[in-house]
């Protein structure tokens, strides 16, 4: 069965011929060269890619067309694209475990407060990290997401399934601009803070 998929790339289900495929998959990208000759991959060539279980799980092939002469054996879906062209190293948004790496990382660093604090909205905002919703204490309710002392933050990972705590910092006029430059290289290289 033939099914479009994003980007116009359309795929067979090799698994389930006739039948409705609802996966998903974590694909990775192309691998940039045919695995049956070794030649790369040039941008807008047409090839072919199949998903086939191996001994670390799905692994990806990828073949150019004119080498292509069908699925593998035990093929699970297959589908033909084009190769995309290089973006010009235009920077990428850092991975979110990367990110929370950081933030754990940050927490035995008080001087970096503000970007820990500035960080831990970033990654509310992606929901990554979710503000909790109430906090009960001795002194009966407190507004959403305040500590004991109300100025922390309780944060919640369902990704790591960890609870955070992170100080409410705005960083000061003084230092803002370097805060906010040292946190956008974080969140667009990935690079440590």
């Amino acid at each position: 069965m033939w099914v479009e998929a994003a980007e116009g790339v359309s795929y067979m289900s090799a698994a389930h011929p006739g039948a409705a495929v609802g996966m998903d998959l974590k694909l990775h990208r192309p691998h940039g060269s045919c695995q049956r000759s070794g030649r790369g991959f040039v941008p807008g060539e047409l090839f072919y890619s199949a998903l086939v279980p191996g001994p670390g799980g799905l692994e990806r092939i990828d073949c150019a067309a004119d080498r292509w002469d069908g699925p593998p054996e035990r093929t699970l879906a297959w589908w033909r694209s084009s190769y995309p062209a290089p973006q010009g190293g235009a920077p990428e948004l850092a991975p979110v475990d990367v990110l929370l790496d950081v933030l754990e990382r940050l927490e035995e660093q008080p001087d970096e407060a503000g970007l820990r604090y500035l960080l831990a909205l970033e990654l509310v905002r992606r929901r990554v990290l979710r503000i909790v919703e109430q906090t009960r204490g001795a002194d009966g309710l407190r507004p959403a997401g305040c500590g004991a002392d109300s100025r922390e933050l309780e944060l919640s990972c369902r990704r790591r399934d960890t609870a955070y705590t992170v100080a409410i910092v705005p960083p000061a006029p003084a230092g803002a601009a370097a805060v906010q430059e040292r946190l956008t290289a974080l969140l667009w290289s990935g690079g440590a803070a």
